[in-house]
């Protein structure tokens, strides 16, 4: 960063903090901002895009230097020219110089590591090449299934209660559930796995202990794959031709699980939050004008998983929206401002239906592989979950929500929910409100056969003295009645996505 405008030129100094509300409050030397002590990023982006423009002078923990990037182009050509930019830490000044300290808060983000995210060139693509083979070996139907199926499980243990948290009881279990499906672990999927990711990512006192239990359940499915192969993400991953040692395999599992995790769990409660709380969005969405793959994408532009990515740093001296960046400068990759750039969303009440332009997934060479995985996930959740609750209502004022902000992300903490109380479902049932008529195992068709009913018997003829009648002459046979129409192409198709 340049240091002769906007780069203090000591760290070292005690400096009174102000008080919140005060305005020098989260400002450190020069005038730059810390962002870790600004209560709305958001307003604090706009503001720097004023007085700056795309590209911003701020401040990390311990008055690290950083610049964050916050136009929608300058983010693209940032991630998408590996010439310029990496991730490799390793040349970032303030690092080389000292200055960022091993325990720094923000290190676990940006230190470096031997996985795909971080390496360059030939050692990029052998690592990445793994990692997005084994993510083609996938069975998107049977994922759906698998989705399907742990909704219905999650739902079984609060329908019948006729209130849930959306965020604490599904969105943060749901993920977790299909993934270990995915890799290959489903044994150890439970509350505590769940609790372990939660308490990694939040960076507690507790997070090393949880780290390391998350490591352990990895260590053990890199091992029993190594020794039996099996058709599922660590399998492909550990029999790739990259050839990766278990340490390898072992740090793109917990890449995967835990970068999948927190994505697909922030995507997941706000894409209900907005359902719930947005009666337009939410018409939109039951009067068949939005589809929940759309509704989903919405939420990808107005409310990113990701709010920044720690962490890019410029290979050599260059101009990056009309700053000028030196080598070894290091620039955070702005999802949620680029996502609201007014140079492309010049009105941010529009409705971006089918522009998948947004930054959530990054580009470049360190594209998420696993964003289809994600949108599945959220998409085919959220619709078996209205499936199951169509009459489910936010269950508190709109601004009782609360999210834990940090720099990174913007996590909505719970999220009340009522409904009338619903009967439990078998898991392989189609969700819907009432569980689905079983039909004969012979039967094959749209609709169940219906039972005849039996004859009567016939009456005994009553004594006449008129003479008898004329025989009657058997009836020709009725011609079959016409089968039952199938479904149509839609319907098919539409099962088929649902995963029934």
């Amino acid at each position: 960063m340049t240091p002769e405008s906007h780069v203090p030129t000591s760290t070292g100094d005690a400096r009174p903090v102000p008080p919140p509300g005060c305005p020098a409050h989260g400002l450190g030397a020069g005038g730059l901002h810390r962002l870790h002590e600004v209560d709305d990023l958001e307003e604090l982006y706009e503001e720097l895009r004023a007085e700056h423009g795309p590209v911003a002078p701020v401040l990390l923990h311990d008055d690290i230097p950083m610049w964050v990037v916050l136009g929608h182009t300058e983010n693209l050509h940032m991630v998408r020219t590996p010439s310029l930019f990496c991730r490799d830490s390793r040349i970032w000044t303030p690092l080389k110089e000292g200055k960022v300290k091993p325990d720094h808060p923000l290190m676990p983000h940006i230190a470096w590591q031997p996985i795909c995210s971080h390496a360059e060139g030939d050692e990029h693509k052998r690592l990445r090449g793994a990692v997005t083979g084994a993510m083609s070996t996938i069975d998107y139907r049977s994922l759906r299934r698998h989705i399907n199926r742990h909704t219905q499980a999650l739902v079984n243990r609060f329908c019948e209660q006729g209130r849930a948290d959306l965020v604490g009881q599904f969105a943060e279990h749901l993920p977790m559930g299909v993934l270990c499906e995915i890799l290959g672990m489903p044994e150890e999927f439970n509350d505590r796995m769940v609790e372990a990711a939660r308490d990694t990512l939040k960076g507690t006192e507790t997070s090393m202990a949880s780290h390391a239990y998350v490591m352990e359940a990895l260590a053990r499915l890199t091992a029993r794959r190594r020794a039996q192969p099996d058709e599922d993400f660590a399998s492909h991953l550990v029999n790739h031709p990259a050839r990766l040692t278990d340490d390898e395999v072992r740090e793109h599992l917990r890449v995967v699980l835990l970068a999948a995790y927190e994505a697909t769990a922030n995507l997941i409660g706000n894409v209900l939050r907005v359902v719930l709380t947005d009666p337009g969005f939410r018409a939109r969405l039951s009067g068949g004008q939005m589809t929940v793959p759309e509704a989903v994408e919405q939420s990808l532009w107005d409310e990113p998983p990701f709010s920044t990515v720690f962490a890019y740093f410029a290979k050599q001296d260059l101009e990056l929206g009309g700053q000028h960046i030196r080598a070894g400068d290091g620039l955070l990759f702005g999802i949620a401002p680029g996502n609201v750039d007014p140079r492309v969303r010049p009105d941010l009440a529009a409705n971006m239906q089918g522009n998948r332009s947004h930054l959530a997934f990054g580009g470049g060479p360190h594209e998420c592989p696993g964003q289809d995985i994600g949108r599945a996930i959220a998409d085919t959740g959220v619709d078996a979950l209205l499936l199951r609750l169509p009459d489910v209502q936010l269950d508190c004022p709109e601004d009782e929500l609360a999210w834990r902000s940090s720099i990174a992300s913007r996590h909505l903490v719970e999220l009340p929910v009522c409904f009338e109380p619903k009967e439990q479902q078998a898991v392989t049932d189609t969700p819907g409100t009432t569980p689905p008529q079983r039909r004969p195992d012979w039967f094959i068709g749209t609709e169940p056969p219906r039972s005849e009913p039996a004859p009567r018997p016939p009456l005994p003829p009553e004594p006449s003295s008129a003479p008898a009648a004329a025989p009657q002459l058997p009836l020709p046979p009725q011609p079959p009645s016409a089968p039952a129409r199938p479904p149509g192409a839609w319907q098919r198709f539409l099962r088929w996505w649902r995963g029934y």
